[in-house]
């Protein structure tokens, strides 16, 4: 201890220099939106090259395994491809995709997850592709096995957004089997568990009934898969069941995703604001 105090007694003033530096710039950032800005920006690029690095390491020992669902990836679109279900194009480094619907058209782009965490309360994901690679704010993130996320913020070079393990967001889902659509939201406790909401008590359910996107969305196509029923009551005096949902991606092992492009978002989004605005109305 009284080392202690003759080290602060023969450095005050330069421990003193420290500490005003220390405030002066916390009063330029919190003051001064640019240098905010500047700063908030490079401080996401250092921390995002910092999980890039840390995720090659990490992708090395995992070869193997990341073979194997490739192969499965593979597998999966050649009996896409023999069922003549969709119609699909490979351009450059992308995929577009035509869905059953002719008049929906995503572009899907490959991307390698350098970030990610499934045990907080709300939990994020990073990608290594950016604005440079054609990634933008809402656009879809899905895994071989199914729907991931959605994409919030893009840099040039990084891509980070919300999990399906996120409180903050939601995602409209249907049962595959009757076509009745809810909203899928987690309760930030089991990493492997959703609930689905707002789903009539008349609508026949039994465990392990699929669950899949809606397609009511201009991020999403129809049919992807989110999950299956893992159990569900109905509760009384209530008009919805209580769905609990096993989540088909394990977000604790999950290393390439697709991102998602709906090419003809902007021209859906047009098309509604007329409406809610009331163009075009007499």
């Amino acid at each position: 201890m009284r080392n202690l105090l003759r080290f602060l007694v023969r450095n005050y003033a330069f421990l003193l220099f420290l500490f005003l530096e220390a405030v002066s710039l916390v009063m330029v950032f919190s003051y001064n939106s640019f240098q905010r800005s500047r700063f908030l920006n490079s401080a996401n690029f250092i921390s995002a090259s910092l999980y890039n690095t840390t995720s090659s390491v990490l992708q090395y020992f995992e070869l193997r395994r990341v073979n194997e669902e490739l192969a499965n990836e593979n597998a999966y679109l050649r009996s896409v491809l023999d069922g003549g279900t969709a119609d699909i194009k490979a351009i450059a480094d992308s995929v577009i995709l035509t869905n059953e619907l002719p008049d929906s058209n995503f572009v899907f782009r490959a991307a390698r997850i350098i970030n990610n965490s499934a045990n907080k309360q709300q939990n994020y994901i990073t990608l290594d592709k950016g604005l440079d690679d054609g990634i933008k704010a809402d656009q879809g993130i899905l895994a071989p096995e199914g729907v991931v996320g959605v994409i919030t913020s893009v840099s040039n070079s990084y891509a980070s957004g919300l999990s399906l393990l996120n409180p903050r967001w939601s995602i409209s889902a249907k049962l595959k089997k009757s076509g009745y659509y809810g909203s899928l939201h987690w309760d930030g406790r089991n990493y492997r568990e959703a609930d689905l909401q707002e789903i009539p008590i008349h609508v026949n359910l039994a465990t392990g009934d699929t669950v899949v996107t809606s397609g009511y969305s201009s991020i999403f196509p129809e049919g992807l898969l989110i999950g299956t029923i893992l159990s569900f009551d109905q509760p009384q005096g209530e008009n919805y069941y209580n769905i609990k949902v096993q989540l088909a991606v394990d977000f604790k092992s999950i290393r390439y995703v697709h991102v998602i492009e709906n090419v003809k978002k902007e021209e859906l989004k047009d098309l509604e604001n007329k409406v809610i605005n009331g163009a075009g109305i007499n």
